[in-house]
């Protein structure tokens, strides 16, 4: 059975002839009547009465025809959603992002996607790099923003490095300067300081305390194991100081004194990585598009 019969059979069944069906479907009369018979032979049934000026249906083509309006329907509605979807008017995105990532890079991206494609619906899910890495790999999400570099070899994934962010150190206006009132703080001076630390698996931990013990001592934690916003959190209460993006203390300054580190500094490097063996939705690469340009 083709859909194009189906086509055909309603075309009759609405018109109750052949020639006249034949024009609303913009066929030949001879091939429309051949699609019919075939239609006929396949399931073993007439659908029509054939007299002269005078076609009706037979209980086969009764049966048949909410049947075949039902299924010309579905094949419309088909149509209509994925031409809506390649429009990017409907559809989704599913989007991993480090912690630190969705509180200072992403949410002016995302309200601009939001702004030009309102139909598509976004779904971000925050988590380190590696259970990003992970996530990805086994298609629970289209794109990841994720820290190089990544923390297992990956090579079935493809990386584009988006941009290299400063981290600074945040304490307390209340609590003396970690750099002793100076303007910027070196890694070194963060030696004795009681810092506020990530939970483990958070990438902000693995490059502070490796920092540290390239500067030969061991970090000393007041608390650990929070997320960003508890970080920033703990710190505006005094407990101690913490490093952190610079885009993040600057989105979330407030109620913090925010130090620079002094030269070389440290640094990390943003990456946006998406599956090598699948192509990303058209809805994600878009959202990739933007990401890139910004």
């Amino acid at each position: 059975m083709q859909f194009q019969q189906l086509q055909y059979f309603v075309a009759v069944a609405e018109t109750r002839h052949f020639t006249r069906a034949a024009d609303l479907v913009h066929v030949a009369q001879p091939s429309l009547s051949q699609q019919i018979k075939a239609l006929e032979r396949e399931l073993g049934a007439d659908l029509f009465l054939r007299a002269r000026g005078n076609i009706t249906l037979t209980d086969a083509g009764e049966a048949l025809l909410p049947l075949a309006r039902r299924i010309l329907a579905d094949a419309d509605t088909a149509r209509h959603e994925v031409r809506e979807l390649a429009q990017l008017r409907s559809g989704r995105v599913r989007l991993g992002a480090t912690p630190s990532l969705c509180t200072g890079l992403l949410p002016d991206v995302l309200r601009a996607f939001h702004d030009r494609y309102p139909g598509i619906r976004l779904l971000i899910e925050e988590g380190g790099s590696h259970d990003l890495v992970r996530e990805l790999a086994r298609g629970a999400l289209d794109l990841a923003l994720v820290v190089l570099p990544l923390p297992t070899p990956a090579p079935a994934l493809t990386t584009v490095e988006l941009l290299r962010e400063d981290l600074v150190v945040v304490s307390s206006p209340d609590a003396p300067s970690p750099g002793r009132g100076r303007r910027t703080v070196r890694v070194a001076d963060l030696e004795g300081e009681r810092l506020v630390m990530f939970r483990h698996g958070y990438d902000l931990r693995e490059l502070t305390v490796a920092a540290c013990r390239a500067e030969g001592f061991e970090p000393d934690f007041a608390v650990e194991g929070g997320e960003m916003d508890a970080v920033l959190g703990f710190v505006r209460a005094g407990l101690g100081v913490a490093v952190v993006p610079r885009m993040v203390a600057a989105r979330s300054g407030r109620g913090l004194r925010v130090t620079p580190l002094a030269r070389p500094g440290l640094h990390r490097a943003i990456a946006l990585a998406h599956r090598s063996d699948v192509a990303p939705p058209r809805a994600a690469r878009e959202l990739q598009r933007m990401l890139l340009e910004r």
